[in-house]
């Protein structure tokens, strides 16, 4: 009795200081990893700094929302399986309902044509073009992964799809795997987990079923949910390289079907960008849109079920899974191809959705320099961007 509420009392104090920093995150992965450090390993002392950069450094290597998936890990070695789902859910659900509840005016209220979406839709230029630039520092460092790039660019442009983007990674990991193994990192640190590699291997299993079954389903049912849950899944599964990169492989699922319109789609990436949390929580927004609230619960369990099945898999074999220099020179070049998909998506959908006169990109450079020169925060931004929208408004007519 005693141990089960002991059990308790640690999934409450999880849940309360998730939650915490669910309403207070914002600014992006990296600001989260920061907060992460603070509350968890500096003033809680959950974990030691070697352990915590253990984590982060296994959650670069995996697809889905990095630091989610932290918080997640931290969450499973303080409280289990469960402490996991805890730390995800309080950390995520408040940038959750704020999505939601824009969907819904969004629909209610016919803001299609109102300046503050189109400042959004302004604000998302700028925000994707600073995280092209810092990807593209970060992860195309040389000419071979710059190439990979700008040919991964090329080829969306001119065949825009879904699964021209997945044929792309493909090649990518296997042009790494050739040309970059041996630029891995050798003196990789150990690291321990108390999850049994079979419960890993388990959740590798459910992870590449899914991807199998879910289109086969998706193709033989009219069902909307499915749809969206094969969708969201999939790109959840896929998404390497961060937050950012959900744009170019969601745009691809739901605006060329005609599920949404371009507008719509920026307005809600724009909107994600003031709010605290993960960026992932822009699915919040697109499953409102598309089925209502049901339709947001199911395509936010969609996009991040797999970081979960991730976890539980990586998590026993990270030692010799990042000891591996073929595995970590294929993530080099799937790293390189990302840049180079997120660059076509800046030029569409983002460009052409949102910069139609002089004052629109005046207002986009300008917001640009802010994040970029001057380090202003996103969700600052969004209210700089809306501001300028409505000045711009008034003196041009």
């Amino acid at each position: 009795m005693t141990k089960q509420k002991g059990k308790i009392q640690t999934l409450i104090e999880i849940l309360l200081s998730s939650t915490k920093l669910g309403f207070t995150s914002f600014g992006g992965p990296v600001a989260h990893l920061a907060y992460f450090k603070d509350e968890y390993i500096d003033r809680r002392k959950w974990l030691d700094d070697k352990t915590y950069a253990d984590i982060i450094a296994l959650c670069q290597f995996l697809p889905g929302p990095a630091s989610s998936q932290v918080g997640i890990s931290i969450g499973m070695l303080r409280g289990g399986l469960l402490g996991g789902l805890v730390s995800w859910f309080g950390f995520t659900v408040p940038s959750i309902i704020v999505l939601i509840i824009f969907a819904l005016m969004y629909q209610t209220f016919s803001l299609e044509d109102a300046i503050f979406i189109h400042s959004l839709k302004i604000v998302a230029a700028a925000v994707v073009l600073h995280a092209l630039i810092g990807l593209g520092k970060k992860l195309t460092p040389d000419k071979p992964r710059l190439a990979i790039a700008i040919v991964a660019a090329a080829i969306m442009l001119l065949y825009p799809s879904a699964w021209m983007q997945i044929i792309i990674i493909l090649g990518a990991g296997l042009l790494g795997l050739t040309l970059f193994k041996e630029k891995a990192e050798s003196n990789v640190q150990p690291f321990s987990i108390n999850i049994s590699k079979k419960l890993g291997l388990t959740s590798l299993g459910i992870l590449i079923s899914l991807l199998i079954l879910l289109p086969i389903m998706n193709k033989a049912s009219d069902n909307p949910l499915i749809h969206i849950f094969d969708i969201f899944f999939r790109v959840g599964s896929l998404v390497f390289g961060g937050g950012h990169v959900v744009l170019p492989m969601i745009e691809r699922e739901v605006v060329p079907t005609g599920l949404l319109s371009a507008n719509e789609f920026l307005a809600g990436y724009g909107m994600a960008q003031a709010v605290p949390g993960p960026l992932f929580t822009f699915s919040s927004y697109l499953g409102t849109m598309m089925e209502g609230i049901v339709g947001a619960i199911v395509a936010t369990i969609g996009i991040f079920l797999p970081s979960f099945l991730f976890i539980i898999a990586a998590l026993p074999f990270l030692n010799e899974l990042r000891q591996r220099r073929s595995f970590q020179g294929i993530l080099m070049g799937v790293n390189a191809s990302v840049v180079g998909i997120l660059l076509a998506a800046f030029y569409d959908p983002v460009l052409n959705s949102s910069i139609f006169s002089p004052a629109d990109f005046a207002l986009g450079v300008i917001l640009f320099g802010l994040l970029n020169i001057w380090k202003v925060p996103a969700w600052l931004i969004v209210i700089i961007g809306i501001t300028g929208g409505y000045i711009i408004q008034l003196i041009t007519f």
